[in-house]
């Protein structure tokens, strides 16, 4: 595959990554979960909005989304048609694509069921092991933003330790470094003992 062929199935991801679940979804039922909660796209603000169901639903869609071109190009790479650095960017590019959507002017989700459906695919056991770090701290606080930024933040650890490729122990610090910038306002009011318990 050339680079320029490459390239395009980056544009792609991102496309797909920007594909806001969780908006198109609200405004179906008459809500614009964007002022609504914390404003955010994503499935636990959908899920305080307009129900669990719902934001389970947001979820998995979120998490497919990213999981559908990080296949594509694992298949690729797995073929000896793509490189580990240009399947690392395919699936940076659809948390890139959810984080920041062109359809809402670049203003989307915080990029952690769209990374959980990246990993899913490329490493599903260091991607389950990052499932149960969060799992167990929300279970213990009852906030998701504890638990997802802990995670992100263990992931390429967790990448590092398995001696995983470098590319995507990179892309595990990149999606780490978006996740915890799109949660900084969840921080300062965990701080602060006013974030949201779901």
């Amino acid at each position: 595959m050339t680079d320029a062929m490459s390239a395009v199935l980056v544009g792609a991801a991102y496309v797909s990554g920007s594909i806001p679940f969780g908006y198109l979804i609200g405004k179906r039922r008459g809500v614009d979960v964007r002022n609504v909660g914390s404003g955010n796209i994503g499935a636990t603000n959908v899920a305080r909005s307009l129900g669990k169901k719902t934001g389970v639903l947001v979820l998995l869609l979120d998490a497919l989304k990213g999981a559908l071109p990080t296949f594509v190009a694992s298949t690729l790479f797995h073929r000896g048609q793509l490189s580990v650095s240009f399947l690392a960017a395919v699936a940076l590019a659809t948390i890139i694509g959810h984080c920041y959507p062109i359809w809402l002017r670049f203003k989307g989700g915080k990029g952690v069921a769209t990374s959980l459906g990246v990993f899913l695919v490329i490493d599903p056991a260091m991607a389950g092991i990052g499932v149960v770090i969060f799992a167990a701290l929300y279970a213990a606080f009852r906030m998701a933003s504890i638990g997802s930024v802990a995670a992100a933040v263990a992931f390429p650890l967790l990448l590092w330790i398995a001696d995983r490729d470098p590319a995507l122990v990179q892309l595990g610090i990149a999606g780490a470094v978006i996740i915890v910038v799109k949660h900084r306002s969840n921080l300062l009011r965990i701080l602060q003992g006013q974030e949201n318990k779901v």
